[in-house]
């Protein structure tokens, strides 16, 4: 009953700071983001849906609005870090980040798929993403990501067809405490390294 209570409660919060967020995602001009994203496209591609060569960099295309301004504003402020990305937004203003955000998410994102190799384990993910991991009290991802992955505008990102060596390496990071979520900590703590494997190359994999 206390895990049901206190998830609820995160929950509850990150539903009303997404608010706050989403006023500014929603002024974003598709247009104007195109014309900011020139400099993005070396790492993520010219359609945002990434390059084979980089894997650890994510896909944008088709994210759900307002997550991509969420995180342009936490590289910003310095709650997420990543030296790269703290040089690329130094000098975004919110009106770019809300610009570059509508742009990215009304990209069409490209089908990512796995390898034959690789189904195995990714149907090994599929069972935490979709029934979670009762014997760590770990509920399903799809409870926040959705059932396709295709996330909930501003609170929770798109998942399905994002690179699998970039989602581990962000589960990684949730898991250590090197980046900070406080639903995502406990949870990615809880994972082992072939549950984090198995899960992201299932939602490479996810359509």
């Amino acid at each position: 009953m206390k895990n049901i209570l206190v998830l609820s409660m995160a929950i509850a919060g990150m539903m009303i700071a997404g608010v706050a967020h989403a006023t500014h995602a929603s002024k974003g001009d598709v247009e104007s983001g195109k014309g900011k994203t020139a400099a993005c496209a070396a790492c993520h591609g010219a359609d945002g849906n990434g390059m084979k060569e980089t894997p650890l960099n994510p896909r944008l295309a088709d994210q759900v609005p307002g997550y991509i301004f969420t995180q342009l504003k936490a590289f910003k402020d310095g709650r997420r870090k990543d030296p790269i990305m703290a040089g690329m937004v130094a000098a975004l203003t919110e009106q770019d980040m809300a610009d570059i955000d509508a742009y990215y998410s009304s990209l069409p994102a490209s089908k990512a798929g796995i390898s034959e190799q690789d189904e195995a384990a990714a149907l090994e993910g599929e069972k935490i993403y979709r029934g979670g991991f009762r014997e760590l009290n770990i509920s399903a991802c799809m409870s926040c990501h959705g059932p396709s992955g295709a996330g909930i505008p501003v609170q929770y990102p798109r998942l399905s067809g994002q690179n699998a060596a970039y989602t581990e390496k962000q589960l990684h990071a949730f898991k250590d405490g090197t980046r900070e979520h406080y639903m995502m900590n406990p949870i990615s703590f809880l994972l082992s390294n072939d549950q984090i494997t198995q899960l992201s190359l299932y939602m490479q994999g996810l359509k």
